[in-house]
């Protein structure tokens, strides 16, 4: 069976059970791009990613023992699984790392509404799949893999043949956000073998491009390390089954930040009112900052989810603020003696500028004290003058650079 009958087919067993998720119009990107840009929103499907679509298709081809079936998960495949084994009415066990957020954890098991189990440990998504091999390996239950199996990637791979359908055509670029990469070899092969002119960008979060780092490597290679913020994507290591098929789609692969991503997830909610989590905004908030479009071509982003934990936006809001240049943190070494933080204010200090935090550790056996400042400033380019402000006062002051060690260990 070809691949697109494979995608077919796993429609059909679909039908009745994914939700045909809309495919909206977004007019704020729309005017920022001059292009027609089409948000597909599968944070509306059933457990709020389009998940389901792989794990369903996967477990109701699949005949099952006493051990029923066991995946890993960092929050979303989990509760597509959970759905689907209660659909099936199929025993399950479903891993996640301490890592995902409670808003996951506890979808997952109503979703499975008893049928499933969940097993918090390791600490990132590679450490919950090792756990559920040995677990699948000890008592023969069926192993539902994320993103690497033929099954899992055919059921992905109805987004693109639902696109269609739905927009009556070949859109003209597809954005696809990237993890394991099963959505992106889903998609990718489908528009690759049915609209080749179609052009399909894959994209990363910087802090875990392990596709990149496969295409690069000729082959799935480890990363050493993963930023694991954007929960979703944050894969240490691209499918040995989806690496062939995105290289052979001719899909694009790029990298956002995740500043960039946090700063489009609060567009996405306070402008156009989607819940999104860090995965589900990677595609437009690449459209935003890495990708230039024609004017009027038909662009689609794919919002693959929206189960992002109220209790994260304090994180979301600073990871913006920084990446945007206005936010920034400084040592500051001041002389202990008073009005020694009103010189401060008043001197270096700008009419704008707002402090946001102050930690001072006194040592009665110096003659100075260290504090770390935050400060919030109106717009980036009043950064230049802030520093020379500090350059010329008299005390001591160290910009604390994101991503160096210091800012690591003290914000």
């Amino acid at each position: 069976m070809s691949f697109a009958e494979e995608v077919s087919s796993a429609a059909a067993r679909l039908d009745g059970v994914a939700r045909t998720t809309p495919l909206e119009v977004n007019q704020r990107l729309s005017e920022r791009t001059g292009a027609r840009v089409w948000f597909k929103r599968e944070d509306l499907q059933v457990g709020r990613s389009y998940k389901l679509r792989g794990a369903f298709n996967l477990l109701s081809q699949t005949e099952f023992t006493g051990a029923g079936a066991v995946c890993a998960s960092a929050g979303n495949h989990g509760q597509g699984v959970a759905y689907a084994c209660r659909r099936l009415g199929i025993e399950g066990r479903v891993h996640v790392p301490r890592t995902t957020p409670r808003q996951k954890r506890d979808r997952i098991e109503a979703l499975g509404q008893g049928k499933v189990r969940l097993v918090v440990d390791g600490d990132t998504y590679d450490d919950a799949a090792a756990l559920a091999q040995e677990h699948a390996a000890a008592t023969g239950a069926v192993l539902v893999p994320a993103f690497d199996d033929p099954r899992t990637i055919a059921g992905q791979g109805t987004v693109g043949l639902e696109i269609l359908r739905q927009l009556g055509g070949a859109p003209d670029v597809v954005i696809v956000p990237v993890g394991g990469g099963g959505l992106l070899a889903g998609v990718g092969t489908w528009l690759r073998d049915h609209f080749p002119a179609t052009r399909v960008i894959g994209v990363e979060p910087a802090g875990a491009a392990s596709m990149i780092a496969a295409l690069a490597g000729g082959g799935p290679v480890t990363l050493p390390e993963v930023d694991s913020f954007v929960d979703g994507a944050a894969v240490r290591r691209a499918g040995e089954l989806t690496f062939p098929m995105v290289r052979d789609s001719g899909a694009e692969l790029l990298t956002v930040a995740e500043g960039a991503v946090c700063t489009e997830m609060l567009d996405l909610y306070q402008v156009d009112g989607i819940i999104a989590e860090p995965a589900g905004a990677l595609a437009s908030a690449a459209l935003v900052s890495e990708i230039t479009v024609e004017p009027d071509e038909t662009v689609v982003c794919l919002l693959s989810g929206g189960n992002n934990d109220v209790s994260r936006y304090a994180e979301v809001v600073e990871r913006s603020l920084v990446h945007r240049g206005l936010k920034h943190y400084f040592l500051v070494e001041f002389p202990q003696e008073p009005g020694a933080l009103r010189r401060f204010l008043d001197d270096v200090l700008g009419p704008d500028d707002d402090v946001v935090l102050f930690e001072y550790q006194k040592r009665d056996n110096r003659e100075t004290g260290a504090a770390l400042v935050g400060i919030e400033i109106s717009r980036a380019e009043d950064y230049d003058r802030l520093w020379a402000r500090m350059k010329e006062s008299p005390l001591h002051i160290q910009h604390v650079a994101p991503g160096t060690t210091a800012y690591r260990f003290l914000v």
